[in-house]
């Protein structure tokens, strides 16, 4: 879940290579996964589809118990908003589900309004408050 990663987690990516256009998406998922590489499109093994893929630098260590990496992979599933956007996300987000455009190599994102599904409140709207879209 993206509330479990911190940003000492990301510290030694240095780029992201996104796989599909993600200024069309509300939100995608993202996890720390295991790969045996710290550059290249990894294998992926979800239902869905993968829309993008962190790559490390070469100070990045692999793990001594298992020689992997972790790094972080962005994907959505079959029933998420950009497929069924009046199913089960059609407001709200998964708990891994940031905006991806507030991701940065090295810094893991945030939820908005936009990635929540819903339009500003009527307060931000009145003070001229708005989140990245």
């Amino acid at each position: 879940m993206s509330a479990l990663i911190s940003d000492d987690e990301l510290k030694h990516e240095t780029e992201l290579v996104w796989l599909e256009d993600v200024h069309q998406l509300d939100y995608v998922r993202q996890s720390l996964d295991r790969l045996p590489t710290r550059s290249g499109k990894p294998a992926y093994h979800r239902d869905g589809r993968m829309v993008g893929y962190a790559i490390l630098s070469p100070k990045a260590r692999a793990s001594r118990a298992s020689g992997t990496f972790r790094r972080r992979v962005f994907w959505l599933l079959p029933h998420d908003r950009d497929t069924e956007p009046e199913g089960l996300y059609a407001t709200g987000a998964p708990a891994e589900a940031v905006d991806p455009r507030t991701v940065t190599a090295g810094s893991k994102g945030r939820k908005t309004e936009r990635s929540e599904g819903g339009p500003p409140s009527l307060a931000m709207q009145e003070l001229g408050i708005t989140l990245p879209l």
